[in-house]
């Protein structure tokens, strides 16, 4: 195993909090609208721009985007922790060697918040965002693109996610997946597309990298 990619949302940061409250602000402004979790939960996997472009009435559009980011980075720190396990993993990780990346349907302006807010920036070799895909998860499309830039091979790389599209995306690219409930907010508690392994937190996967058993399955 040469590297691991990881989704954002629910499975590096526990971000969804910041991001429904975001849009709910938005379409709450805009369109008059009191949308629910769930709701806004539907509407994810284009950017949070390409959520607002094709869910948002109002011809206000841009308006409503500069919004979003405003309340994003204003109440970033209110909703958005620092987790300790997630940071020694990241260490862990880099300390072994093993290269890391970002496949995330986020947009390049928000993930830069969130990553400068939990000091992250430094530690991944590429960021593949929801701003440099055509098509973004369950296509596999970003996952290959940082394959590609990682210099690896698919059987080399593992691809983890707390969502269904992450794992379908994982799939069709052909690489080990990882389904991961370790954070409060992740978004699955069932995925239809079975990942070749779950975990439910993050010692339990250090674990599992410390012992090997990726490059045996």
């Amino acid at each position: 195993m040469k590297a691991i990619i990881f989704d954002f949302d629910g499975t590096l940061a526990d971000t969804l909090p910041i991001c429904y409250y975001a849009f709910r602000c938005v379409f709450k402004e805009f369109d008059q609208k009191n949308l629910s979790p769930e709701e806004i939960k539907l509407m994810f996997g284009p950017s949070e721009t390409g959520i607002i472009r094709e869910n948002l009435f109002n011809i206000n559009k841009e308006q409503a985007i500069e919004m979003y980011y405003k309340k994003y980075f204003e109440n970033h720190s209110q909703l958005v922790k620092q987790n300790k396990d997630i940071d020694k993993l990241i260490k862990h990780l880099k300390n072994k060697g093993i290269k890391l990346g970002i496949v995330t349907g986020k947009a390049r302006r928000s993930l830069d918040i969130s990553l400068e807010a939990l000091q992250m920036e430094s530690f991944f070799d590429v960021i593949i965002t929801g701003d440099d895909v055509k098509k973004p998860k369950p296509n596999p499309e970003g996952v290959i693109k940082a394959l590609s830039v990682l210099d690896v091979q698919n059987d080399e790389a593992v691809f983890i996610g707390d969502s269904d599209a992450d794992i379908h995306a994982g799939v069709q690219a052909n690489v080990y997946t990882a389904g991961v409930r370790w954070l409060c907010n992740y978004r699955t508690l069932e995925f239809t597309t079975q990942p070749n392994r779950i975990f439910n937190n993050v010692p339990e996967f250090i674990n599992f990298i410390n012992m090997g058993v990726l490059n045996e399955s």
